[in-house]
């Protein structure tokens, strides 16, 4: 079969390149797709620009859908959260493509942390104590009431720039002002959710989901968590610096015992099942727990509707099952019963970026590998801001990959080992074979005092 995946940051890289291990997949569709894509075993990129067949004025979903029928997919795997929350699933599915993501009103869950919450709330999902407001004065008596640390998020979409850590009462005003008064966030901003400050450590957990009103009534709906993993956020060592999108992720988590999971599985993931089934959602695709490890028990911060980045090259290189199967049984309803086998042993996967990144950073810079010594470091590259190079100019250096840099965060390696140390050696040492004028990354990635904690 062929398979659509749509996306093109280092999540998709990762699900194209696990795509393309199953045998029953013979082609990945990758729209757009990245650097790293276009250089992967039975992956193809397509970009909407260069296909003659789709018409001026098209939508942005019909445009997939035209690609996935002219391509001949079966399958449709939606990497990021903007084409889910504009219905992207719905769409292939009016058009009896098969999807990976949930329908529109499921993925709400995402798109707006005043439903989100409320979600929670309505079936007793453990998370922090919050508010909603619309109106700027209210939201700021709140905050003088309640005091800091405290914490403010814009309700829309808002490419992780939407929640503000606030440590002062100062810097809680100065959030609600910029998102509320300013517009600093557009419409995204429009409403907030304060939540109390929650202390602890941060976990992610993926997991696969399969719920539809049918399956609820034939006892087949199901969320099924992968291994717990680490995103750190801080820029730079010891988790100091500003937020970022992610500067690298473990996988597993040592400190995510068993004892934790349970308390997880029962308090966030089981009411969080019931909710889905109780309000009637189709939502066949994967979800993200944030997760804070408080005093009290684990806590949910939020919820993606979709894989994590860079969780997800993380977590990929330890799956040992096939992953196309694993789509077919969430479409299936077939969850419940599907193994999830995972490899002993760890992954840890530092993130490169951009310098100057997370703010202004230079774009086009030619990426170099001593190809040789990164095969024998062994870790898997997954490209996230970097595309191929056409311009005529290019260099002729014997060690220039072909790519040049796309965005902020450009690439990831992630270093299997039985070990910690074994996958941490391993990450290091192909990130030591990786340069362009730039680059910056953090060397404590999974490290004691690395972890993001409050």
């Amino acid at each position: 079969m062929k398979v659509i995946v749509v996306g093109n940051g280092g999540r998709e890289h990762a699900i194209a390149w696990k795509l393309a291990q199953s045998m029953s997949v013979s082609e990945v569709i990758c729209v757009p797709g990245n650097g790293g894509t276009a250089q992967e075993a039975k992956c193809r990129n397509i970009h909407p620009d260069e296909c003659d067949y789709i018409e001026e004025g098209t939508s942005e979903n019909d445009i997939y859908v035209q690609i996935a029928r002219h391509e001949g997919c079966t399958l449709a795997v939606i990497g990021p959260e903007n084409p889910l929350a504009a219905g992207l699933a719905d769409s292939f599915w009016k058009e009896d493509i098969p999807a990976v993501g949930p329908k529109f009103d499921a993925a709400r869950l995402e798109a707006s942390k005043d439903f989100a919450k409320s979600f929670m709330k309505k079936y007793g999902v453990a998370s922090a104590k919050s508010e909603t407001f619309t109106d700027k004065d209210k939201a700021l008596d709140y905050i003088e009431s309640h005091g800091a640390p405290i914490v403010i998020k814009a309700d829309g979409l808002a490419a992780g720039k939407g929640v503000v850590v606030a440590k002062t009462l100062q810097e809680a005003r100065e959030a609600v002002k910029e998102m509320m008064e300013d517009g600093k966030l557009g419409a995204a901003g429009d409403k907030l959710v304060i939540e109390e400050y929650l202390c602890g450590t941060e976990i992610s957990v993926l997991a696969a989901v399969s719920v539809t009103p049918d399956y609820a009534k034939k006892g087949k709906a199901a969320i099924i968590p992968f291994i717990p993993a680490r995103d750190h956020k801080r820029l730079c060592e010891g988790a100091k610096g500003p937020n970022t999108g992610g500067m690298g992720a473990v996988a597993p988590v040592d400190d995510a015992t068993q004892d934790i999971m349970k308390k997880f599985e029962a308090n966030i993931l089981k009411p969080t099942l019931d909710g889905l089934i109780a309000e009637g959602f189709d939502y066949r695709g994967f979800i993200f727990f944030g997760v804070m490890l408080t005093s009290e028990g684990p806590k949910c911060l939020e919820f993606n509707v979709r894989l994590g980045d860079p969780e997800t090259q993380a977590v990929f290189p330890l799956m040992d099952f096939d992953f196309e199967h694993l789509c077919e049984a969430i479409l299936n309803g077939e969850l419940k019963d599907f193994n999830l086998k995972w490899k002993p042993g760890y992954v840890v996967a530092p993130v490169v970026v951009s310098g100057g990144y997370p703010r202004e950073y230079r774009k086009g810079v030619p990426i170099f590998a001593e190809k040789d010594e990164m095969d024998r470091a062994g870790a898997k590259v997954f490209i996230a801001g970097a595309i191929a190079d056409r311009r005529e100019d290019h260099t002729t250096k014997a060690d220039y990959t072909g790519l040049v840099t796309s965005g902020g965060r450009v690439l990831a390696c992630a270093g299997y080992g039985e070990t910690f140390d074994a996958a941490w050696n391993c990450a290091y040492n192909t990130m030591h074979t990786l340069s362009f004028d730039g680059m910056f990354y953090r060397k404590d990635i999974g490290l004691p005092g690395a972890a993001d904690s409050v």
